[in-house]
């Protein structure tokens, strides 16, 4: 049977890209490992955090899936940063890591143009520089238009504890062993990579007396625009927070050699994550520091598995039992599952186009870590934006491109396809120079009208959009007309609701409510009003910036454009320029190694040559 689109892994880049393909009414495919393993959490356990949370709201907004699958499984919900302001407020669920996966699978299992198939992909049907499908390992072809690979941790993956290496996935599954090898004979750069895991400890033996309880907000949240929250506010799983010790750091040190990071294994060439480092790597970059905070998470409330956030390591099992019995409350705590690292190949993601096609095939896409990055939300979104990209491309359309001031999915794949990564990407509220923009409360004003254009926010979820949208306007000019008298240093004066807003300490529910207005609004209508009001001078200033940055997005580069023939370029600014071959001005201005002397002499050259 010929597929339009074939999906290959079922994490979570995958679950989207297969749910956005069939969705849109394109007869689609997913290979997955194990149907039992589709969107599993085989690190933490939990969707959302800084950062990522405003990723999981822009997945939701465009019509992807795991924000909703999110809130329908949660056991614990917190809105992050909330005092530091709109700019970088996120959302983070504690994650069941039963009903999560259980609930992705039922989703696609109702998507009438999906099919789910157990294998396991190891080479694509290729001709001319075009994929044509797939080849399995059992030697099956299975043809498509399209191939979306989101292979995850398993292209020849190697789990790491201590001075012992196997051969590898998460869950003990068996990785693809060939996949990477023929992706380099048909021209792509491979690239090694590192993770790792934190031990589980069995809850029954934890001295919690010794922990600070952490739990849920007494608000509720979700990431979903439209669905309601189905949580049990009172019913909230807790965490608890610990420290490490003194004795935690000596016995690291002293047994440092015995990591596979730092002399274990002497054949290691993944880089691990910087933003997420193993508890080795942070007594070693960070030997001042006196101790590391640490979160006990529950995985489930189905079992009794505790994750020790922060507490990832490659140490010897016997080493583990030692670092982890000198933990407040863990001094007899039993180890269920042992931590490990997994090294595991992924391609340079300076081969893959801003649409998430790869330049080295024609009709392939790549998402999720594969293309270099870390974390369920960063996959997710790229996958999504495959899965769009891939069904536009089908209908011969052009793809959808995020700025890098409409979505923190934008300035993901803009850092991965312009600057590329040598170590597991994970996004950071502090890499959106428009993160003023790129809020949680707006997502939806972003980013619903691309949803709604590509296919995926139709019927009821479009109408309650445009609700909001207009209930917006509505208040904003009420809010300008509406006037109260107020004490204002010593005196009384009068003016709107619109302006008094400005002033940091003012709240618009409490102004609703002291001057008894006749103003009916939804609770997410009202903070999206009063941080357009209070933040207007701020955010009018971003957007100013933003618009400099748009001028040189809307200079396009010639795809044509020979940089050999570009004189008095520095030789690393060509050498880049000819790997990533920018679309835009704007992107060649990002590139590492691209100086401004250099733009210079390219916009001398465009002008000349193509009265540019």
């Amino acid at each position: 049977m010929n597929y339009e689109v074939i999906v290959v892994g079922g994490g979570h880049a995958g679950c989207e890209a297969a749910a956005s393909a069939s969705r849109k009414g394109h007869k689609t495919l997913l290979v997955t490992g194990n149907i039992n393993n589709i969107a599993t959490m085989p690190c933490n356990p939990s969707i959302g955090g800084s950062a990522k949370g405003i990723i999981v709201r822009e997945i939701d907004a465009l019509g992807g899936v795991m924000g909703e699958v999110a809130d329908k499984t949660l056991i614990q919900m917190k809105m992050l940063n909330y005092a530091k302001g709109p700019a970088v407020k996120s959302l983070r669920a504690q994650a069941d890591k039963i009903t999560y996966p259980r609930e992705m699978l039922n989703l696609l299992r109702k998507e009438k143009n999906l099919d789910i198939k157990e294998g396991m992909v190891e080479d694509l049907i290729v001709k001319d520089n075009t994929v044509y499908g797939v080849i399995l390992a059992t030697g099956e072809n299975i043809t498509s238009n399209i191939v979306i690979l989101t292979t995850g941790t398993y292209l020849k993956s190697d789990i790491l504890i201590g001075s012992t290496r196997t051969r590898s996935g998460p869950h003990n599954e068996k990785p693809s062993m060939h996949l990477s090898d023929n992706l380099k004979k048909y021209g792509f750069d491979i690239l090694r990579l590192k993770t790792g895991t934190p031990p589980r400890i069995d809850r029954s033996t934890i001295d919690f007396s010794k922990t600070k309880r952490e739990d849920g907000d007494r608000e509720y949240y979700t990431f979903s625009h439209t669905n309601p929250p189905v949580y049990d506010i009172d019913n909230q799983e807790p965490c608890y927070l610990i420290y490490t010790t003194e004795e935690t750091k000596k016995i690291i040190n002293d047994n440092l050699h015995k990591s596979s990071m730092y002399g274990g294994l002497d054949d290691i060439t993944g880089v691990g994550p910087r933003y997420c480092p193993s508890i080795e790597d942070k007594m070693v970059r960070f030997s001042d520091k006196e101790k590391h905070q640490l979160f006990l998470e529950p995985e489930s409330k189905y079992y009794d598995d505790i994750y020790v956030q922060g507490f990832s390591t490659s140490m010897p099992k016997d080493v583990q039992e030692k670092m982890v019995h000198s933990l407040p409350g863990l001094e007899n705590a039993k180890i269920l599952r042992y931590a490990y690292a997994i090294e595991y190949d992924a391609i340079y993601p300076t081969q893959v186009k801003p649409s998430l096609e790869t330049k080295v095939l024609n009709n392939l896409f790549t998402a999720g870590q594969i293309n270099g990055t870390s974390g369920y939300e960063e996959a997710a979104c790229q996958g999504l934006i495959a899965g769009i990209n891939a069904t536009l491309k089908l209908e011969g359309k052009d793809p959808l491109i995020l700025k890098r001031n409409e979505a923190y999915i934008g300035v993901l794949i803009d850092d991965l396809v312009t600057k590329g990564t040598k170590e597991p990407y994970r996004m950071l509220t502090s890499r959106a120079e428009y993160r003023l923009l790129l809020r949680h409360d707006n997502s939806d004003l972003r980013l619903r009208e691309y949803g709604h254009e590509v296919g995926l926010i139709t019927g009821d979820k479009y109408n309650k959009f445009l609700e909001k949208k207009n209930n917006i306007i509505k208040l904003t000019n009420e809010l300008k007309e509406q006037k109260i008298t107020v004490d204002n240093e010593k005196r009384r004066v009068t003016t709107t609701v619109y302006d008094y807003l400005k002033n940091p300490t003012s709240n618009l529910k409490e102004i609703i409510k002291t001057f008894n207005m006749d103003l009916n609004y939804r609770d997410e209508v009202i903070e999206e009003v009063e941080i357009q009001i209070k933040y207007e001078g701020y955010i009018k200033k971003v957007q100013r910036e933003a618009e400099k940055m748009l001028k040189n997005e809307e200079k396009q580069l010639p795809v044509d454009l020979d940089y050999d023939k570009v004189p008095n370029l520095a030789s690393e600014a060509r050498q880049k320029l000819k790997e990533i071959r920018p679309r835009t001005v704007a992107q060649a201005i990002r590139i590492s190694g691209v100086n401004p002397s250099d733009i210079s002499i390219l916009l001398v050259y465009l002008r000349k040559y193509y009265n540019e």
